[in-house]
């Protein structure tokens, strides 16, 4: 299965969101390049895919493996005419439309971990970085960075327990290049609904509610400080609401990471 610009071209059929795409064999991240190429003017919709990452990070800085032939490393030019304070939940709409694409191409059933990660089987398949570029009162750009392992066969040692990849949990290679373009046709979709709705999360929340793995479950919040809580919803803004476990006292948890106790690695 061809895996480069011109096969990528010829699988996305969206309207905007993968257009133009800009195939790199071997880069840093593919989210430096589209905040390079939004600086430059690029459109929204500007899609930057690359086989090989050299520099892949995830939140807090931590590195993500991106290898070549197995995955799909791309990133994402957004320009939201939104408050800046409502672009996080791009995060959020963005596991949405990869757990959808995944279930479509594949029947297997991913989950989401508030806010950007995606499971399956219980170890990680996807992470995703959104990064924006504003002022106080402006957007000029976000950038969704979205990390996908698909045919990855084994991980390195350290990773085996907490990653995984579509070909290991489906039993069979998949194509990258419709990953892409069901990823794009889901994205976009949502993409329109939620600026028609002025930026609002509400729409999404129950969608959001069936898929994200967190509630109901104990979890160890990481932000300002750490603490143990129950998650218990997740509001119309996108936020986690928790119950701590010290305090008894219900908080709204809008950034930050959360990870799921018994499943820490």
């Amino acid at each position: 299965m061809e895996y480069n610009q011109k096969a990528l071209e010829a699988a996305i059929q969206t309207e905007k969101l993968g257009h133009p795409v800009y195939f790199f064999a071997e880069t840093d991240t593919t989210n430096d390049r589209i905040r390079d190429l939004a600086l430059e003017g690029a459109p929204e919709g500007t899609l930057a895919v690359a086989e090989l990452q050299t520099a892949g990070r995830g939140r807090r800085g931590r590195p993500w493996q991106a290898p070549a032939d197995t995955g799909v490393w791309m990133s994402l030019l957004l320009r939201p005419n939104i408050q800046p304070a409502r672009a996080s939940v791009l995060t959020l709409l963005a596991g949405i439309a990869l757990t959808e694409a995944m279930e479509e191409l594949t029947g297997l059933e991913p989950v989401i971990k508030w806010p950007n990660d995606i499971l399956l089987g219980g170890k990680k398949l996807v992470g995703i970085l959104t990064e924006m570029d504003c002022d106080m009162e402006t957007i000029h750009s976000v950038t969704v960075g979205m990390g996908i392992n698909v045919n990855t066969k084994a991980f390195p040692a350290d990773l085996q327990e907490i990653a995984t990849s579509l070909s290991l949990e489906g039993g069979r290679e998949y194509d990258r290049c419709q990953v892409v373009a069901r990823s794009m046709a889901h994205f976009e979709a949502l993409y329109s609904e939620f600026l028609a709705a002025g930026g609002s999360f509400a729409p999404f929340r129950e969608r959001y509610r069936a898929k994200c793995l967190n509630i109901g479950k104990e979890v160890r919040v990481i932000g300002g400080e750490t603490f143990l809580a129950t998650a218990l919803d997740i509001t119309p803004e996108g936020e986690l609401i928790v119950k701590r476990k010290d305090t008894g006292r219900e908080e709204v948890i809008f950034s930050g990471e959360v990870s799921i106790r018994g499943e820490e690695k």
